[in-house]
């Protein structure tokens, strides 16, 4: 992998380290598109991983429900988006 790639991969473990799932993603994507960045130079300085690797917008919301011992319970939901783009 590229230095750009790998100084990115070490940004993402940094900031996201309690989440073993989306480093593993980012890695499987990040792995892929090496060859394309190493023909592409103008990739790295558009900062294209950077965006890539951040969402674009995080929702969070709460979700109440009432247990089996007849209990008001308050869970917190997410919808993380890292693209707003249609089509």
């Amino acid at each position: 992998m590229s230095s750009y790639v790998q100084k990115v991969l070490a940004d993402v473990k940094a900031k996201n380290a309690n989440e073993p799932e989306f480093i593993q993603a980012v890695e499987e994507v990040l792995s892929t598109l090496a060859p394309v960045l190493e023909a592409n130079p103008q990739y790295e300085k558009a900062a294209i991983l950077e965006r890539m690797v951040e969402p674009e917008r995080v929702v969070m919301f709460r979700v109440p429900w009432v247990d089996d011992n007849g209990v008001v319970q308050v869970n917190r939901g997410y919808r993380v988006q890292f693209n707003s783009a249609i089509g």
